[in-house]
């Protein structure tokens, strides 16, 4: 699942009239960026919950020739947030578990490496696996913390460790979301925490390029980074 419901606050006035999710960086928006991933993955089907200026991102897609196959749950304003948007497409993805990417992030992560990791992790018991980054300078307190045998804590005290940060890209088991009430808005964020607390999430550092594309300076830096080398960032 692709996540491409937020408006895009920070990035105004572009957002206004562009859905983030088709923001462009290095030569393709955002979006076809991670389809373009899946699809080299063997992604069988991907999900889009467009909201937000929803019928362009729809529009856009529409005219995407190649694989993945595309299934759409749109979302009502304000947007049903991560967990509740994945929730409502449950039927939609099909499956005991799947991946969820941020449409917003730029990482040219190995998706069919991670997944094939992350599975072993939910094979073992967890119900999700996810992806931590190093802490940003825009977010230097972080998310979450890694510690022994690759479980995820709510903060860095209790891994014993520097925090991390999330980085947007998680697989999870389809029953990590089936008690949420389907429609209801829901953020991510407690429910990991709470998973976190039983033991049932795990999780890995990446170290290569990562970038939240949220403010215009971010947006800006990330497209001067792709031109100046972009074959070392594909």
């Amino acid at each position: 699942m692709v996540l491409a419901a937020g408006r895009g606050e920070r990035l105004r006035p572009l957002t206004d009239t562009c859905p983030k999710p088709l923001v462009e960086v290095g030569g393709k928006t955002l979006i076809d960026h991670w389809l373009d991933r899946l699809a080299a993955a063997g992604c069988r089907c991907a999900v889009v919950n467009p909201c937000w200026l929803g019928e362009r991102i729809v529009a856009h897609l529409a005219r995407r020739e190649g694989p993945p196959p595309l299934r759409f749950s749109p979302e009502p304003a304000p947007g049903l947030e991560t967990a509740g948007g994945v929730r409502q497409a449950l039927a939609l993805l099909d499956a005991e578990s799947f991946l969820v990417v941020n449409a917003d992030v730029y990482c040219p992560l190995d998706v069919a490496a991670f997944v094939c990791r992350a599975r072993r992790r939910l094979e073992a018991g967890f119900l999700a696996h996810l992806l931590l980054v190093p802490n940003p300078v825009h977010h230097p307190q972080g998310d979450f913390a890694l510690g022994a045998n690759a479980l995820v804590y709510p903060d860095a005290k209790e891994a014993h460790g520097e925090p991390l940060t999330f980085a947007g890209i998680g697989l999870y088991r389809a029953e990590f979301f089936r008690p949420l009430p389907a429609g209801m808005r829901a953020p991510l964020a407690p429910l990991l925490r709470a998973a976190m607390q039983e033991g049932k999430v795990s999780g890995e550092r990446y170290d290569g390029l990562w970038v939240d594309v949220g403010t215009p300076e971010r947006l800006h830096a990330l497209c001067r980074q792709l031109s100046a080398a972009p074959e070392e960032n594909e």
